[in-house]
């Protein structure tokens, strides 16, 4: 009988590789969506939630609600929050995406209206409302990618605050292991061409070098499924299907 390989017990799962949840404060969500009515809030503190790269805005609605929210960009304590402003829009309000002007940088981006924001959440994330149609709000990504939502859909004017966050080195191990420890995640990672044969299929051998090749199939059986799965393209050969479209420019 063969020995499963670390990357099959990882895929179990299981408390072993599950993120902690000490140190967690609050789910991130808008208040229930009400049509009309504007809210106004002050910022009462900026904390940091484990395992999170955004800082988080504790916020007090005139209400009386507590909100928490990814943090934009220029507010502070004692800022005011406003949802649905009556008045003219200032980075870190909260507005339909019918109601926000195109070319405008938002974040914390519904992706059915009233779930409370699901994407652009991460530190320095921001995207931009491309355009206005009757169908949706179209919205590009850094990526490259654009989306259609729906109008009644709520963003946040602004960029994520944290942007600078991946330029702080670690300078030691310890430190980098505390984040992936805060993230559920194995550290330190092992390559496998390192490991014995047993371990891993790209292990063994008198020097250190896959053996086969790194592309595995989207079909492959756990176990065999490492390396780069179902690539587009491996080595220096270049891509065929930019170069299909190239030509069809042309």
């Amino acid at each position: 009988m063969g020995k499963r390989i670390l990357v099959q017990r990882r895929g179990k799962g299981g408390m072993q590789w599950r993120a902690a949840k000490k140190g967690k404060i609050a789910p991130l969500l808008y208040p229930p969506l009400v049509r009309g009515k504007s809210l106004i809030g002050k910022i009462t503190a900026i904390l940091h939630e484990r395992g999170r790269t955004a800082p988080v805005a504790k916020i007090h609605l005139d209400d009386g609600a507590l909100v928490h929210l990814p943090a934009t960009q220029g507010i502070h304590i004692g800022s005011q929050f406003r949802i649905n402003p009556n008045n003219q829009a200032h980075s870190g309000d909260v507005l339909q995406l019918s109601q926000i002007p195109e070319g405008s940088t938002i974040c914390n981006i519904e992706h059915r209206p009233g779930d409370g924001g699901k994407l652009v959440r991460a530190a320095g994330g921001y995207a931009i409302l491309f355009a206005r149609t009757p169908a949706g709000a179209i919205i590009r990504f850094r990526s490259g990618k654009s989306a259609r939502f729906p109008g009644d859909c709520r963003a946040t004017l602004g960029t994520i605050a944290g942007g600078g966050r991946t330029e702080k080195p670690f300078l030691k191990a310890g430190t980098a292991r505390r984040l992936a420890r805060a993230r559920g995640r194995m550290y330190p990672r092992t390559r496998g061409v390192a490991m014995a044969s047993v371990y891993h299929p790209f292990g063994g051998g008198r020097h250190q070098h896959p053996g086969k090749s790194t592309a595995s199939s989207r079909n492959a059986p756990p176990g065999r499924k490492v390396g780069l799965i179902a690539p587009r393209k491996v080595g220096r050969g270049g891509s065929k299907r930019r170069f299909a479209r190239t030509l069809m420019e042309k």
